[in-house]
């Protein structure tokens, strides 16, 4: 079963069409990785800091709109690996409203060393738990 995260939209998060601003979208799926990487071992804190167990950064994202969300909805994100590389990795997350597709988000994160960013290889502790939610 896929890792999901849920946010509720607020208020300023929605635009003058009433519909949350496109922007938000990545904000969304920046905490739900961040709740993924907890929920597989990894306190936020102490993992993606200089001298943690590892860190990656963004270095591409895709978005597909498939409909629209506004205030107050509650968003059901989840987070699933679609792709692990030698030192990058993708993660596919799927935005709902209730049972209806909001936004699809492919986002590839690359390993780097902690507080360099410089990429390396990804970690095989991370890798092993990574392959183990596909």
């Amino acid at each position: 079963m896929p890792f999901t995260h849920t946010i509720r939209v607020r208020y300023v998060e929605v635009d003058a069409q009433g519909v949350v601003f496109n922007a938000h979208y990545l904000t969304y799926c920046d905490d739900a990785m961040t709740r993924f990487f907890a929920a597989l071992g990894y306190d936020p804190k102490e993992t993606f800091t200089e001298g943690g167990a590892f860190d990656v950064m963004l270095v591409k994202s895709v978005l597909e709109w498939k409909g629209s969300a506004g205030f107050e909805d509650e968003l059901a994100i989840e987070v699933r690996p679609s792709r692990i590389g030698g030192s990058s990795f993708d993660i596919t997350f799927t935005i709902r409203v209730g049972d209806r597709d909001v936004c699809v988000v492919v986002i590839t994160y690359v390993s780097v060393v902690p507080g360099e960013h410089r990429s390396c290889p990804i970690p095989d502790e991370v890798r092993g738990r990574l392959e183990a939610q596909m």
